[in-house]
């Protein structure tokens, strides 16, 4: 385990519940991209996989926490994609 690992995995799990809570407040998905969150979902697998096999310690949470939370991101936006397809045409009146 490393102390910037863990940091790394921290930053990066403060900002997912703040896109998670702007998607359920506004059911605005535009400007999201899918497969970015489908890429960053595989990198975090891929830590995962790599520290149960290899080197298992506390961080291997974080890793689990930050993919759970982007693939919540990930079902959100296709949840809302069809309402965002329609809202931009009301906000502009």
């Amino acid at each position: 385990m490393s102390l910037f690992e863990a940091g790394m995995l921290i930053c990066f799990g403060v900002s997912w519940p703040v896109s998670i809570a702007k998607s359920i407040r506004t059911k605005i998905v535009v400007g999201k991209s899918p497969a970015f969150m489908a890429i960053v979902s595989l990198g975090y697998a891929s830590g995962i996989i790599h520290k149960l096999l290899y080197s298992f310690d506390w961080v291997t949470i974080l890793y689990a926490l930050n993919f759970i939370l982007v693939v919540t991101d990930l079902f959100l936006y296709f949840k809302y994609l069809p309402l965002s397809k329609t809202e931009p045409a009301k906000n502009n009146k």
